[in-house]
């Protein structure tokens, strides 16, 4: 049986249509880059993330932080000592509840994700240059939409 799209009013087959099977080929070959491009900053992919996350939300609970970066809480606890050891994180204890360990980024964090970030609008432009601006925008709309939607999904 085949099922439509009432969106698009396309005809979609009861088994994957192949589009989870891009965004996952996107996904391997988008995370080799950012790690070849954080690589030459003496930074790994997912403490790059970290420092993207702590630098938006200005600080956090490593908790949240693993959360957000998207590794287990253990991983990222070994990370933020590491990124703390660097001198790119500081921990303070939180006014309110003496056991919660709030996180943020350092000066030197910063401009160390500066760099990185620097580095990766080159990987952004290759990756949408194919794409018109309006085109972008609906991208990055539908790709919002998608990851609502999964969030949303219960298996």
């Amino acid at each position: 049986m085949i099922q439509k799209n009432p969106i698009f009013t396309q005809s979609w087959p009861e088994g994957p249509n192949g589009i989870a099977y891009l965004v996952g080929r996107l996904d391997h070959v988008l995370n080799r880059r950012v790690r070849e491009c954080v690589a030459s900053h003496g930074v790994t992919a997912a403490q790059y993330t970290a420092l993207s996350v702590l630098n938006y939300h200005g600080q956090m609970s490593n908790a949240q932080l693993a959360e957000r970066s998207m590794v287990s809480p253990q991983s990222a606890n070994e990370m933020v000592k590491i990124m703390q050891s660097k001198g790119w994180v500081e921990r303070e204890s939180a006014t309110s509840h003496g056991r919660i360990i709030h996180l943020r980024l350092t000066p030197e964090g910063r401009a160390l994700l500066a760099l990185c970030d620097r580095a990766l609008v080159q990987v952004e432009q290759a990756m949408l240059a194919e794409l018109s601006d309006a085109e972008q925008g609906v991208l990055y709309s539908q790709l919002r939409s998608m990851l609502k939607g999964l969030s949303l999904f219960n298996t």
